[in-house]
């Protein structure tokens, strides 16, 4: 599968999507770029995206894409943090579905 990480995502959030196609955001010459044209950029290449802006789901019809949404909810954007849901995030995009959008959150201990 091809996934697209977002740019305020760990770059080493890679480490823990094995046996799938992970690219960045700054990688593929698009950061900064705004989520409503971001989303037409990487419909064409990508199978799932991954992002921890909550609003995005909100602010765009994500359904209506042909790619899958994994949205994170945690406290930061630090992989210390995120790789304790890496398993989470790691099957979330294993069974993703075209416009499923998938929502992993923090468990705060």
């Amino acid at each position: 599968m091809k996934v697209l990480l977002d740019e305020c995502l760990p770059r080493k959030l890679i480490l823990y999507l094995p046996d799938h196609n992970v690219s960045t955001v700054p990688e593929m010459g698009w950061a900064g770029i705004k989520n409503g044209a971001l989303l037409l950029l990487m419909e064409p290449v990508f199978d799932a995206f991954i992002t921890i802006d909550g609003n995005m789901q909100y602010q765009q019809n994500l359904s209506s894409h042909r790619i899958g949404f994994v949205v994170l909810t945690a406290p930061d954007n630090t992989i210390e943090t995120l790789q304790t849901i890496a398993p989470q995030i790691l099957h979330a995009v294993d069974s993703l579905k075209p416009g499923q959008i998938v929502q992993i959150k923090y468990i705060f201990e």
